[in-house]
């Protein structure tokens, strides 16, 4: 098979798609839409049937080539970048035939790629690697998801001997910043189930994630004139910074977890004098555990305020997104599929779960069971990201397996 996305790969990342987390506006950053326009006009060099909406994303579709009726399958990728790290004039080197050593990044000496922090590179002896120069990001989180899902249609289209249903695929926008399904149409995506491909290292595979919830706590106190306030003064300020100190500090925080272990994590605090709010979110794989840290939070600063009569607090907590587990586990054949279109293509599944969410697990709950599949992605967010040409060209071959196992249903 002749393998298009290296190619693709190497024009998408050069297109800087950083998402604006303060941005109100869909897409956050205008800028995404040029890599919009740009795969839309790839798309219709392949033939394959699409439209777009005002938020940049893209429905694609190809008929199937079967004379039964099986479920219509899409895969997902996201376009934009993660707001971390500069995507701006990014230059992507290919570094081919890799034998282990140090990557030194040639537009800043002092970012080297070492097998000692990455020791992934080591099991790609051989490989073609692809890293940026040393000033930005790459975007392999998601472009390599993305080169994966066209070029796999591209051979679909060209290869009208692989079997298959419909085929869907869903490109989206603002996914770094939480909002990449915000203006999903499922009537366009017109699916039945189907896999993001979003994740990290060869045969990467995830079926659960972090369930999350954003809470604020917002204090009032009592302010008085600074000359004249014994007795009568209570500082919000004061009072926010209290409650922050008192929250568990060898649990429960994202510095002292890791696996299953959920947390509770301050992001900001601001205000004044008479009134200061702590804006946290909470992360979990079991959903009732939210309600626990929002309550413990609560007794928090219940126990803060005795210091303080006059004043209050008062809370608020919103839904972010929920754990794609409770909907997988309905339909287990999803990921079975999943699991066994990888060992027909050679690939060695590694199961792992999400400490965070993705486009998937909100498609999940909106009715598309939607697990997550490898794309190559390492060291992401990140001057040290990088990926395999191999690696994606495994994502590939895994996205054609599935469409021929689907086929057989």
């Amino acid at each position: 098979m002749q393998y298009t996305l290296t190619e693709r790969f190497l024009k998408y990342v050069q297109i800087d798609t950083q998402a604006d987390p303060m941005s109100s506006t869909f897409p956050s950053s205008e800028k995404q839409k040029n890599l919009t326009n740009f795969i839309c006009e790839e798309l219709k060099e392949i033939g394959v049937t699409f439209t777009t909406n005002e938020a940049g994303y893209i429905y694609a579709s190809i008929p199937s080539n079967i004379d039964k009726s099986v479920p219509k399958v899409f895969f997902c990728a996201h376009l934009d970048t993660a707001p971390d790290c500069s995507g701006t004039d990014l230059k992507p080197i290919i570094h081919t035939n890799y034998q282990g050593q140090d990557i030194t990044l040639p537009d800043d000496e002092t970012q080297i790629i070492s097998p000692s922090q990455h020791p992934n590179l080591l099991t790609k002896i051989g490989h073609d690697i692809i890293t940026a120069s040393g000033l930005t990001l790459l975007g392999s989180d998601d472009k390599s998801g993305v080169a994966i899902i066209v070029d796999a249609l591209y051979q679909l289209v060209n290869n009208p001997d692989i079997p298959h249903g419909e085929i869907k695929a869903l490109l989206t926008t603002d996914e770094e910043i939480g909002k990449g399904v915000a203006k999903v149409d499922l009537t366009l995506l017109d699916a039945d189930f189907g896999y993001t491909l979003d994740s990290g290292d060869l045969g990467c595979f995830e079926d659960e994630n972090f369930s999350a919830n954003a809470f604020k706590l917002t204090i009032h106190g009592v302010s008085a004139h600074p000359g004249y306030a014994k007795g009568s003064m209570e500082n919000a300020i004061k009072i926010a910074s209290e409650i922050v100190a008192a929250l568990p500090k060898l649990t429960l925080s994202p510095e002292t977890t890791e696996g299953k272990e959920g947390f509770i994590h301050p992001t900001k605090i601001q205000g004044g004098l008479e009134s200061a709010t702590i804006d946290f979110i909470f992360r979990d794989f079991e959903t009732a555990k939210l309600d626990e840290y929002a309550n413990l939070i609560r007794n928090v600063a219940e126990d803060v305020l005795l210091s303080y009569p006059n004043s209050t607090y008062e809370s608020e907590m919103k839904v972010q997104y929920r754990n794609m587990k409770d909907v997988l586990v309905k339909h287990p054949h999803v990921s079975k599929m999943a699991l066994q279109a990888m060992e027909n293509v050679g690939v060695k599944p590694v199961y792992g779960s999400i400490r965070g969410g993705t486009d998937g697990a909100a498609l999940s709950h909106l009715g598309l069971p939607c697990p997550n599949l490898f794309a190559g992605e390492q060291a992401i967010h990140s001057k040290h990201e990088w990926v395999s040409i191999q690696d994606m060209q495994k994502g590939v071959d895994t996205v054609l397996e599935i469409c021929r196992l689907v086929a057989k249903m």
